[in-house]
């Protein structure tokens, strides 16, 4: 039996045979699953211009488009074996139309391409994939491209700094999400924390006696290396799929999935409130800052 059962693509309506689709396609001939694909389509720009006859004819022409080109595509992949099942809807509210369907498909992976937005607009309007990173109670698998449409490489980057992580199990979850997505598709699974000392240098560099002792450094170090290395070791990772980075978890998790031509970086995401959710998590910045796909794993439990 494969990981995974059921599927959900978020199609793109812009371009159907989008990187997304083509990697949901492959892992649903991989594994045997099922895939559910939804068009949640927006009212095109002027159209509301038009008057109401006007606005209802062309509204029709646009989702029987839709429709057409997602039953050809459905058709061919039902040919190639897998099942599927699709629907094209308009919407005003395109997370609640994708929540709830969630909520009724129970798939074991969501998956969908990364929208692009400009930061500017970001500034201003919250991206459709940060209020799915924040909401989606299932892995959620986001797209960038499908050079292989099944993975080669897949990254678990993990956290061992945080306490309120090992004890939500969060660490476990990215593992283990990763690891069914590698067996899933034949990939190398990979194992990553980026150690981030600037705030424990800062205390050392200010210790009580006025010298540069770099004691509590080295040993918070040591301390969360045994702490990785005893999460890899649990989840059969071997040591040369084992990478303990000194740095800022951004660049370093960026540097890393360029050098090693990483396809998937999985992580987890918390849920946030206040401040904290307003200047986003460091998964939401890997959106924008790596060239790889995204797979998040949600924690419903705030640190």
């Amino acid at each position: 039996m494969g990981q995974y059962q059921r599927l959900f693509l978020i199609g793109d309506s812009r371009q159907l045979d989008s990187a997304a689709f083509r990697r949901a396609a492959a892992i649903a001939r991989q594994s045997g699953a099922s895939l559910h694909i939804g068009l949640y389509l927006e009212t095109p720009h002027g159209l509301a211009l038009l008057d109401e006859r006007l606005r209802d004819s062309a509204r029709q022409r646009h989702l029987t488009e839709h429709t057409n080109n997602l039953q050809r595509a459905a058709d061919e992949l039902h040919a190639l074996g897998v099942t599927v099942t699709r629907e094209v809807l308009w919407s005003q509210d395109a997370l609640g139309e994708i929540l709830a369907r969630i909520s009724a498909l129970q798939p074991d992976l969501v998956i969908k391409d990364i929208q692009h937005e400009p930061v500017l607009k970001r500034a201003f309007v919250t991206p459709l994939d940060c209020h799915l990173l924040r909401a989606c109670p299932v892995p959620l698998h986001l797209v960038a491209e499908a050079r292989h449409p099944l993975p080669y490489k897949v990254l678990a980057a993990v956290d061992v700094a945080r306490p309120e992580l090992q004890i939500s199990g969060l660490n476990e979850q990215v593992i283990q999400t990763a690891s069914a997505l590698a067996l899933q598709c034949g990939a190398e699974l990979h194992l990553l924390h980026a150690c981030d000392l600037t705030q424990a240098s800062l205390y050392d560099a200010f210790s009580a006696n006025g010298t540069w002792d770099l004691t509590f450094s080295e040993r918070l170090c040591d301390s969360l290396q045994h702490s990785f290395n005893s999460l890899a070791e649990k989840h059969a990772v071997p040591a040369e799929q084992r990478h303990f980075l000194l740095g800022p978890a951004l660049a370093g998790i960026a540097d890393f999935v360029a050098d090693f031509q990483v396809d998937v970086v999985v992580m987890g995401t918390v849920s946030r409130h206040g401040l904290e959710r307003m200047l986003g998590s460091t998964t939401e910045h890997m959106l924008y800052r790596v060239p790889s796909s995204l797979l998040t794993v949600r924690s419903g439990r705030a640190p």
